[in-house]
């Protein structure tokens, strides 16, 4: 199964921001981002889930919520088979990216909101990628933690979010922090929701991951501020 996705190419593009959206959202929702992030060097990638929200004509989905899901790392979760077909589909597209983009893993940021977020941690922890941005997301089964985790991962929860809890953000950030990875965690007053204080931490920790400090994009930016 192949992911279709929304590109915002850069000329020249010297790294790449992938973001996956929430449950019921799509691709679309979330490239009205790009607008917001002032790295000219920066393409992103917005890819679509692979399965139709059974609510919303124009929404999708990575996997569908049973009733009683509490975002809480539920053993066996990862045996569904809509969240095998989504991590297999999204591996194999972001495996892809390097033969469209020209932009390898090592400078791709792998970003996710909400389900998307969870689905970050599912296949993000594994590749070879230069980060990891959680926006109000969550665990949806126990990490996997099989290899020295060396990219470093924003997590990014509002202390007033009313559809995932503020415990399941905290629970990631202990299971990472436990296995020495490189964890950036913020708690905002917010809801469930990328306010303009979140986009200010994605742009820069994706200008810590992939642009060094004496780059010339990261000179451009410091010159032009």
């Amino acid at each position: 199964m192949s992911l279709e996705a929304l590109f915002v190419p850069a000329r020249p593009a010297e790294a790449l921001l992938v973001l996956l959206h929430g449950w019921g959202a799509n691709a679309q929702d979330v490239a009205a981002l790009a607008q917001y992030i002032h790295l000219p060097q920066l393409s992103f990638a917005f890819p679509n889930a692979p399965f139709a929200f059974p609510h919303s004509p124009t929404g999708r989905m990575w996997y569908d919520l049973p009733a009683d899901y509490r975002f809480f790392s539920q053993p066996g979760f990862r045996q569904s088979p809509q969240l095998q077909t989504s991590r297999q589909a999204l591996l194999d597209w972001l495996h892809s990216l390097e033969s469209s983009t020209g932009i390898p893993l090592a400078r791709t940021v792998l970003a996710g909101f909400s389900q998307g977020g969870a689905m970050t941690l599912e296949v993000g922890l594994n590749l070879p990628v230069a980060g990891l941005m959680v926006l109000s997301g969550y665990a949806h089964a126990p990490l996997e933690l099989t290899a020295e985790l060396a990219a470093p991962i924003l997590l990014v929860h509002g202390r007033a979010d009313q559809v995932v809890p503020l415990r399941a953000a905290q629970q990631v950030h202990d299971a990472l922090a436990q296995a020495g990875a490189a964890v950036e965690y913020h708690e905002l007053n917010m809801g469930h929701e990328i306010q303009p204080a979140v986009l200010k931490l994605m742009q820069s920790f994706v200008e810590e991951t992939v642009f060094p400090p004496n780059s010339p994009e990261k000179r451009s930016r410091i010159e032009s501020d």
